[in-house]
This record gives C-alpha cells, sequence and structure tokens, in this order.
C-alpha cells in the first residue's frame, strides 16, 4: 500500500529561464501562466526543454530546480528502498520513537492488501499482541514495554513523511523502479507519470 497526496510543483519558470542562460536565449520564453495560475510551457520552452533532457545530465541541469513536494504513506519496508536516494531528497516522518504509543493499533496502520487469507489471520494476533503491550506502557511507562513495540513492530507499518525532491532524482528513480516487484514501486512510477511536463522533461526515453 502506497498513498502520495498533496502533491506540489514548483519553481518551473526560474528553471526555464535558467534554461536559456547559457545562449543567452531569454527572448525565445513562450511560456505563461494559465488564468488557474499554473505555469504553462510554451512551445518553444517546450522544445528545448525536451533537447537538453535527452542531451544528457551536463546539460538538463534544470530540471534539478523544478521542485515537487508530496505526502507519502507507506510501510517501513518501503521506505527502507526509497532510503537508497539521499541526493537531492529531504523528507519530514512522523515519528515512531515518539508517538508509537499515541493511538491503538488496528489493521489499517499495516500494509495488508497482499496477505493471504491465513496471514491475515496471524497479522490479528500481531496487532492485538502489540496493543496489549501499547496499552501497558501507556499505564506503567517501562521503557522494556517500549522497547517490545519498537523490535516486535511489522515492517509493513505505514509511516507518513512529507518529501521533496527534483525531477533529476525522479528521472533516476523512475528507470531504476519502474519494473520493480513491489507494486508500491509502479504506484510511484505512476504518479510521476502525472507530474507537469513528465513525459518530456523526466521520461523523455519511452519517446525513442
Amino acid at each position: 500500500m502506497i498513498k502520495l497526496e498533496r502533491t506540489s510543483v514548483m519553481n518551473l519558470e526560474n528553471a526555464m529561464r535558467g534554461a536559456r542562460n547559457p545562449m543567452n536565449s531569454w527572448g525565445r520564453m513562450d511560456s505563461s501562466y494559465d488564468e488557474d495560475g499554473n505555469f504553462c510551457l510554451g512551445p518553444n520552452d517546450l522544445d528545448l526543454g525536451r533537447r537538453l533532457r535527452k542531451a544528457g545530465s551536463d546539460h538538463r541541469k534544470f530540471i534539478r530546480q523544478i521542485f515537487v513536494s508530496v505526502d507519502i504513506t507507506a510501510p517501513l519496508y518501503w521506505w527502507k528502498e526509497y532510503d537508497t536516494y539521499k541526493v537531492a531528497t529531504v523528507a519530514n516522518s512522523t515519528s515512531t520513537m515518539h508517538k508509537i504509543h499515541s493511538k491503538a493499533f488496528e489493521l489499517d496502520d499495516f500494509s495488508h492488501d497482499h496477505l493471504t487469507k491465513d496471514s491475515l489471520e496471524f497479522m490479528g494476533v500481531i496487532i492485538d499482541r502489540l496493543e496489549s503491550i501499547r496499552q501497558k506502557f501507556v499505564a506503567e511507562k517501562k521503557k522494556e514495554d517500549w522497547y517490545d513495540l519498537i523490535q516486535l513492530l511489522p515492517s509493513s507499518y505505514n509511516q507518513m513523511r512529507t518529501c521533496t525532491m527534483n525531477y533529476e532524482t525522479l528521472v533516476n528513480i523512475y528507470f531504476a523502479r519502474r519494473n520493480h516487484k513491489l507494486q508500491e514501486w509502479h504506484t510511484f512510477c505512476h504518479w510521476i507519470e502525472s507530474l507537469p511536463y513528465a513525459k518530456e522533461l523526466i521520461i523523455a526515453q519511452e519517446e525513442e
């Protein structure tokens, strides 16, 4: 299970202007804002963006200046793989260290969409045990119970993080993960495809 919410794409105008700095071609800029306040690339700017994207990372530096913010809720086993991408990414997460005991455990706190019937029943046993420990910790505040919570917590536990990254990082993620065995990565790559000008500036190789 993975959810991507509250997506914002920022700085496209400044990035596009910067892309024209090497040739002093600002006079050819033909992009503008629509009535909803979205920055829309004109034909000249879109053509330049495509050509720079396909010319390689040295030439497409401008896409490193297109920033994305998104709230991602995903299981810990997915976050372990996402954490491979440390370049040009920032994330603020909800805290298991401080808040693991703050609410009752329930099934939807965990990714369980691919569990078999027998495993789903066993997950219920795990959740009941975690909830019993949580209640004991809340009542007695013993650190040994807190450690039980932390060390018994399954990797399917869902955590939300507010993440920022740029289009260059998304190029790397998309082509590294689009055929991954985890369904969460397929959903993430579909989200990348939905971003403004993703076809031209992120997944340009799909057109070749």
